[in-house]
């Protein structure tokens, strides 16, 4: 890829959606979804239960097929750049049980979806080790997952993703369930990933750590309510329209403003 093309490739938005409409059964899940996310952000996917956070990842991902509108991913249908994005689903979505270690689930990550056949090398050893150092669970590399604590799982998954070494980064509700300590730990290598060029986008459900954790928002409710820069976006009103009567206010939240 030459200078221009580089230039033009960087240019493009990170995702794209245009028009998208989801249905389970006679549920709309989605309602005409449309927007663009640029490269190079940490963006938040903020709205309340059953508004449509976890389907719209999966339209990305191609599990769910949308009833009408498409997407696009670093400027192509995800099938042609399914090596270029890692995703890391909730907690309650995964078989804790499976008999693995954390070194074989972050392995996973050096897996390339072209080749699947291709044989793990050192390069990928020392990549996936990489990985496990950055999340700081590389002296539990032999340990099964099921041993682990909530907050260790979810950094395996994370580190799984790093291994990966991908362009975009999907994450669903990867807080939920671990400790504040590790939370922070855990955001703090989000914004090293956007500052290495990275694009991360999480669903989240912490209005109050809203400002400081996403530099993009997108607030949805089965239709969008609005996208664009937290600081432009995040306010009283929009929160308002995004959950209505659905957010219990009695927790004293401070409201943006």
């Amino acid at each position: 890829m030459n200078e221009t093309q580089a230039a033009t490739s960087a240019s493009l938005p990170a995702i794209r959606v245009e028009n998208l409409t989801v249905a389970y059964k006679n549920h709309i899940a989605l309602s005409q979804i449309s927007f663009e996310l640029p490269q190079q952000s940490l963006a938040g996917i903020i709205g309340p239960n059953g508004s449509g956070k976890t389907t719209l990842l999966k339209s990305l991902l191609g599990v769910v097929s949308p009833a009408q509108g498409q997407t696009q991913l670093l400027g192509k249908p995800f099938a042609e750049v399914r090596h270029l994005v890692s995703y890391v689903p909730q907690r309650t979505a995964v078989d804790w049980d499976f008999p693995a270690s954390v070194w074989d689930v972050v392995l996973m990550g050096r897996t390339n979806p072209k080749n699947l056949f291709r044989r793990i090398n050192a390069e990928d050893r020392a990549i996936a080790a990489a990985a496990l150092e950055q999340v700081g669970l590389a002296d539990l590399r032999k340990r099964q997952i099921a041993a682990l604590s909530g907050g260790q799982q979810q950094r395996v998954f994370l580190a799984r993703a790093l291994a990966q070494q991908a362009d975009l980064y999907l994450l669903d509700e990867p807080f939920a369930g671990v400790d504040m300590a590790t939370e922070n730990t855990m955001m703090d290598l989000l914004h090293q990933m956007r500052q290495s060029g990275k694009t991360v986008v999480v669903v989240h459900h912490d209005l109050q750590t809203v400002k400081t954790y996403f530099d993009w928002v997108l607030l949805l409710n089965k239709v969008l309510i609005d996208c664009g820069p937290t600081a432009d976006i995040f306010t009283t009103e929009n929160v308002y329209r995004t959950y209505g009567r659905r957010w219990d206010f009695s927790e004293k939240m401070e409201m943006p403003n």
